[in-house]
C-alpha cells in the first residue's frame, strides 16, 4: 500500500509563490506517472500539472502554464509543485496522485481521476487579492 502525504498549503497573497510537496511511503513511485489535481467546491477535480513516469514529458493546464512547475525526486519518493505568480482563482484544494504505468507508457500523463491509483489527502491553498 502506498501513502501520499502532502505538505501544508496556506494563505498567500496574489503574485506570491508557494511550493507543495508530496511524499510517498510504502514503496517507490518510480514507474508511476505523477500529477497534481485541484478542486473547488461545486466543481470536478481537474488535472493541473503532471509528469510521465519517465520524467520526459510534463503537462500543465492552460490556466497554470508558465506559472506552475511539477518536478519529481525518485530517490526520495517526492513530487513537487512550484506555484508562482499565484492568482485568487488558484484557490483550491490541491491533491497529488500517482498512476501505475511504466513500460511503453513512458510518455503518458493520465488526465482522469479514475486513472490514478493513489491520492494524497489534499491541502488547501488560498490566494488573497
Amino acid at each position: 500500500q502506498v501513502q501520499l502525504v502532502e505538505s501544508e498549503g496556506g494563505l498567500v497573497q496574489a503574485g506570491g509563490s508557494l511550493r507543495l510537496s508530496c511524499a510517498a511511503s510504502g514503496r517507490t513511485f518510480s514507474g508511476y506517472a505523477v500529477a497534481w489535481f485541484r478542486q473547488v467546491p461545486g466543481h470536478e477535480r481537474e488535472c493541473t500539472a503532471g509528469m510521465s513516469w519517465s520524467g520526459r514529458v510534463t503537462y500543465g493546464s492552460d490556466s497554470v502554464k508558465d506559472r506552475f512547475t511539477i518536478s519529481r525526486d525518485n530517490a526520495n519518493n517526492t513530487v513537487y509543485l512550484q506555484m508562482n505568480s499565484l492568482k485568487p482563482e488558484d484557490t483550491a484544494v490541491y491533491y497529488c496522485a500517482i498512476s501505475r504505468l511504466g513500460g511503453s507508457d513512458w510518455f503518458r500523463i493520465p488526465a482522469r481521476t479514475y486513472e490514478y491509483d493513489y491520492w494524497g489527502q489534499g491541502t488547501q491553498v488560498t490566494v488573497s487579492s
